[in-house]
């Protein structure tokens, strides 16, 4: 039999050990059946293997002839047994309990004789106990081959229109005239992959209320989201669902296009009109009966889309879209006051302190399985949660000392005649108290940048710098900035005005059209780009990628890097296109310090960081003795990691006088 672990160690002797000790009981697993085994096994083995091809291929080869055999052997160990029998036996006269034909050998009228029983109980509960065991490696081990299964099952989706119109039908909103449009589930159970994200959590919204869903990256925020959206937890079906992605994916539609295509039903019913009105053209020349009812039918159908086009105002459609897109105001600034006058139920995933402050009028907060609920916004989420804990801990610690003094007591006179009785009723009181659970605490982080090698200005200047795309528009005139390692930049400016753009000339990945770019030949520039999820592999781990663009390092220094900024244990080995959005993030900025960097560019870089991160990644940026030039919607992150405050409008950057709420204020 094949030691395919042996083999490993041998030919891999750098190999990480709990990443053998998974492969090894994963390839050798009795119940393991699974045609997948050989790419899972060469996905953990690759970054292990990177100039050793020729050694894995080897590998895999006799991994899958061991395989072979273990499938034949389990095919051949499984097949039914015939046996010959030596006379003819009647059936009705053979004593066989009349139960034990139909259940497989188990003599059901026999169950409840009495008879003593021969199991060996001290056996049994030692397989109980091995059995159970292994469930729990195999929960354990689970995520990390789960993850190629659901980035499969994500492929296969349907479109985002496919997928609304199939769970919100077009009459729902004149089915749900006259009822109810709160919601509460009492008991529901959500899971991504093997891993359970709720348990027996209750859910309530009432209706017209504005809920802040949040949690730590990764306690499965966007996952409830998901399945609240497809109506996998059992959503009254007149109560409609429009759900806004984390994510979305760039093409070629235009601004207006986008936002009409988000009236999915709008947008079906005018391309079956189109359709219909194509399809009666093209009869329009026929004369016979079937031409005829054809025309009739589908005319009869055409007005029936003309009704629900009129019902939903179809034809304001473009100019309301058209008035959204106008505004110039600071967009989160507009995206807040829309929000707060929104008659419906809101259900918002943000770790935006100010922006919850401003929205929501109930804090729900996801953790260990469960939904807690908290009337008002973060802040006041925020007072009620600490106030709670310390009454929690002040509990706690307080049953803690009570039981220390009767268990001294006990102690010490259990065993004296002329106290044991006193020493028994406290015994009494001491079973009956209440346990008490610890409370939680919560994990803190810490991210840190390397220290900074010093090097001499000028660092990073766009002198008289021009840009415009090909459109021939001209997004910035005329910029003047200079950066050093003591500049503290925070630059804000209306969507499109060209923050982004003056990011990239920085970095290099645009050109100026006009003026100078100079920049010091030993200059490390670390850029955390917007949509960095775009520069992550989701084919791959975390240690894998790491691996890939800084090489040189054991696996055990990749984890390590990985855990200091969040990603630990088995998270590392997972694939990251199975990462939520915040661990993404921890990945990029693992991958930033990795370079580093003299001068930090960060374009929205709290986007997905939970609460905790985000605090994290505002001290670790005042310890960094680098430059920091961040563009970020977050109001309290740029107060807190900026002294100056850059305005980007009308093509121009201008250094603003101003605080940032100063700002906000003005537009």
């Amino acid at each position: 039999m094949l030691d395919f672990g042996e083999e490993v160690r041998e030919n891999l002797p750098d190999i990480d050990e709990t990443v053998l000790e998974y492969i090894d009981g994963y390839v050798n697993d009795e119940d393991s059946l699974d045609e997948d085994i050989p790419a899972v096994v060469r996905e953990l083995l690759g970054s292990f293997a990177r100039s050793k091809e020729a050694v894995l291929e080897e590998l895999l080869k006799k991994l899958e002839a061991f395989l072979e055999e273990k499938y034949k052997d389990k095919s051949r160990n499984n097949a039914p047994k015939l046996t010959r029998l030596d006379r003819v036996m009647d059936m009705s006269k053979s004593g066989m309990s009349n139960t034990i034909a139909l259940s497989e050998g188990v003599d059901l009228e026999s169950i409840n004789k009495s008879k003593a029983s021969r199991v060996d109980l001290k056996k049994l509960e030692k397989q109980e106990l091995k059995i159970r065991a292994k469930i729990e490696k195999r929960s354990k081990r689970q995520p990390l081959y789960e993850g190629s299964k659901l980035i499969e099952a994500q492929k296969k989706q349907q479109s985002y229109e496919e997928m609304f119109m199939k769970v919100n039908s077009l009459d729902a909103s004149l089915a749900s005239k006259g009822k109810s449009k709160d919601i509460h589930l009492p008991a529901i159970d959500v899971s991504f992959g093997s891993n359970r994200i709720l348990s027996g959590a209750s859910l309530t919204l009432a209706h017209g209320r504005r809920y802040g869903l949040i949690g730590r990256n990764g306690v499965g925020k966007s996952t409830l989201l998901r399945h609240i959206s497809m109506r996998d937890v059992p959503i009254p079906a007149h109560i409609t669902i429009l759900f806004v992605e984390q994510e979305i994916v760039g093409d070629d539609t235009t601004a207006l296009d986008s936002v009409l295509k988000a009236d999915v039903w709008r947008d079906y019913l005018l391309k079956q009109e189109m359709d219909f009105n194509k399809k009666l053209a093209e009869l329009e020349s026929g004369d016979d009966k079937a031409t005829e009812e054809a025309r009739e039918e589908l005319s009869a159908r055409l007005g029936e889309v003309h009704t629900k086009l009129a019902e939903m105002d179809a034809e304001s459609g473009p100019a309301r879209a058209a008035t959204l897109l106008s505004v110039d105001l600071n967009a989160l600034a507009w995206l807040e006051d829309y929000l707060q006058t929104w008659e419906n139920t809101i259900l918002v995933v943000s770790h935006d302190r100010a922006f919850l402050d401003a929205v929501a009028t109930d804090i729900i907060h996801q953790h260990s399985c469960r939904l807690d609920y908290y009337r008002g916004n973060f802040t006041q989420f925020y007072a009620t949660k600490s106030e709670r804990e310390r009454n929690q801990r002040r509990e706690y610690e307080a049953q803690m000392l009570y039981r220390q003094g009767l268990q001294q007591f006990i102690d010490r006179w259990r065993y004296n005649a002329n106290r044991a009785a006193q020493a028994q009723a406290r015994i009494k009181i001491l079973e009956k108290l209440p346990e008490l659970e610890p409370p939680e605490t919560e994990d803190t982080e810490s991210f840190k940048f390397p220290d900074v090698d010093k090097i001499s200005p000028p660092l990073l200047q766009l002198s008289g710098v021009d840009f415009s795309y090909s459109s021939g528009k001209q997004v910035l005139k005329n910029i003047y900035i200079d950066i050093g390692l003591e500049s503290r930049i925070a630059v804000v400016g209306a969507n499109g005005a060209g923050k982004s753009t003056l990011i990239k000339l920085l970095t290099g990945e645009l050109e100026p059209q006009a003026g100078q770019l100079n920049r010091n030949g030993r200059l490390r520039i670390g850029y955390f780009a917007q949509h960095h999820v775009d520069q992550l592999d989701p084919t791959v781990s975390s240690v894998a990628f790491l691996a890939s663009k800084f090489p040189g390092k054991t696996e055990l220094e990749y984890r390590s890097h990985l855990g200091a900024f969040g990603i630990t244990g088995l998270t590392g080995l997972q694939l990251i296109g199975t990462l939520s959005g915040g661990q993404k993030s921890r990945v990029a900025f693992a991958a930033l310090s990795l370079q580093r960097p003299h001068i930090l560019l960060l374009d929205e870089p709290s986007n997905h960081l939970d609460i905790q991160g985000i605090d994290a990644l505002m001290l670790a940026l005042q310890n960094f003795t680098g430059g920091v030039i961040v563009i970020s919607h977050d109001e309290r992150f740029l107060t807190t990691v900026s002294k100056e405050l850059w305005v980007c409008a009308e093509g121009s950057v201008q250094k603003y006088g101003g605080d940032v709420q100063a700002y906000k204020a003005r537009t």
